[in-house]
């Protein structure tokens, strides 16, 4: 007969999971705020997001600032059929995209778990992975990409609310990373034109 935990041994397992989830957000914290790189902060973040919730994969996708379309910005252990020939079946839209394009995404009350549409026609070459949870990255409502976490179940997530937001959390913090970095370029490219045409200026008035 297998034996229940007493209230105290549910506690303790319950302060102990909390305590590492706190941990492992500040370390996603800490990596997208120390590095400059955009894409080596995602990718530092992308794999304290798989330890977090012990699973193996995931990947995000960005749209381009100018033309609105996705890209793969971060991955982590693609299965072999997603990563061969330079991830070229990651290329494009796909169900979850659309999704998210068109609004369907935007309910946090519950997990987005999505049978992937780019794996599941595939028999070779999966790792067994069928599903994936989609955590929509935004900011000021306006769409950044995607957060994907991916398993071979269905129903991989623990059904709780403190993991439902737990995922939201870690989609906030790579969100506004995101968002600070595409200001900080924006700046920096505002600063470039403004010291081109100063020099400019400074050329004209010299010749007059």
């Amino acid at each position: 007969m297998k034996c229940r935990k007493s209230p105290s041994e549910n506690t303790t397992d319950k302060l102990q999971r909390r305590n590492r989830e706190l941990f492992v957000l500040h370390q996603i914290a800490e990596a997208l705020n120390r590095k400059m790189n955009l894409d080596e902060a995602l990718q530092t973040a992308l794999a304290q997001v798989a330890e977090l919730f012990g699973l193996n994969t995931g990947w995000i996708f960005l749209y381009d600032s100018d033309s609105r379309q996705p890209y793969l910005a971060a991955a982590q252990n693609l299965p072999p059929a997603l990563a061969k020939d330079a991830c070229l079946l990651m290329e494009g839209t796909c169900y979850c995209l659309s999704s998210h394009a068109s609004g369907g995404l935007a309910n946090k009350e519950r997990p987005n778990v999505i049978t992937c549409s780019r794996l599941k026609e595939l028999m070779d070459g999966t790792d067994g992975l069928r599903y994936h949870a989609s955590i929509p990255l935004e900011a000021q409502n306006k769409p950044l990409g995607l957060l994907n976490v991916a398993s071979a179940e269905s129903n991989w997530w623990r059904s709780s609310n403190e993991s439902l937001h737990l995922l939201h959390t870690v989609g906030d913090l790579l969100s506004i990373a995101i968002e600070r970095a595409y200001l900080f370029a924006q700046s920096t490219q505002l600063g470039v034109i403004e010291e081109r045409n100063r020099l400019e200026s400074t050329i004209h008035w010299r010749k007059v």
